[in-house]
């Protein structure tokens, strides 16, 4: 196999792997949780603006209790780029929980970096999405601050 092709099949591979990872992550639910360790490394490390997480073990309580009481939650895949073990993936995911807007769907930007280990499984996977719009404008009180802070900010 040329290196041109090799290099081909790698970039079809990692873009497969960003395909398998919204499919998965659009049927991820409380009653599947198990099926992390299929897409994920046993030394994974998890990082959002929440949490930092270390192991799969970690990873699979921090989805159980994010799941709990999820209604629903799907993610539309925007744009993606892909270089040799990592890839890059911009999204809106669409959530419904009953402590979040009244449990309305709220629609949230963000994008996920990945990391891939040689055996196919992530290794490394890091979410970047504004907080702020996913809870804290969601809060009465608070959602009023975060929106004149914003405002305010803006004017300067």
């Amino acid at each position: 196999m040329s290196e041109h092709t090799e290099k081909d099949s790698g970039i079809m591979q990692s873009s497969a792997n960003l395909q398998q990872f919204v499919e998965f992550y659009n049927a991820l639910s409380a009653n599947n949780l198990k099926s992390l360790a299929a897409i994920y490394h046993p030394d994974v490390q998890f990082i959002d603006p929440v949490h930092e997480i270390h192991g799969l073990a970690s990873l699979e309580q921090y989805f159980a209790h994010a799941y709990a009481r999820l209604s629903s939650c799907h993610f539309l895949p925007l744009q993606q780029a892909v270089q040799g073990n990592q890839g890059f993936l911009s999204w809106t995911m669409t959530l419904s929980h009953p402590a979040i807007a009244a449990g309305k769907n709220i629609e949230v930007q963000g994008c996920t970096a990945l990391q891939w280990h040689s055996d196919g499984r992530i290794i490394y996977h890091r979410d970047y999405y504004d907080l702020t719009d996913m809870v804290y404008r969601h809060i009465p009180l608070l959602g009023w601050l975060t929106t004149k802070v914003k405002q305010k900010m803006a004017q300067d």
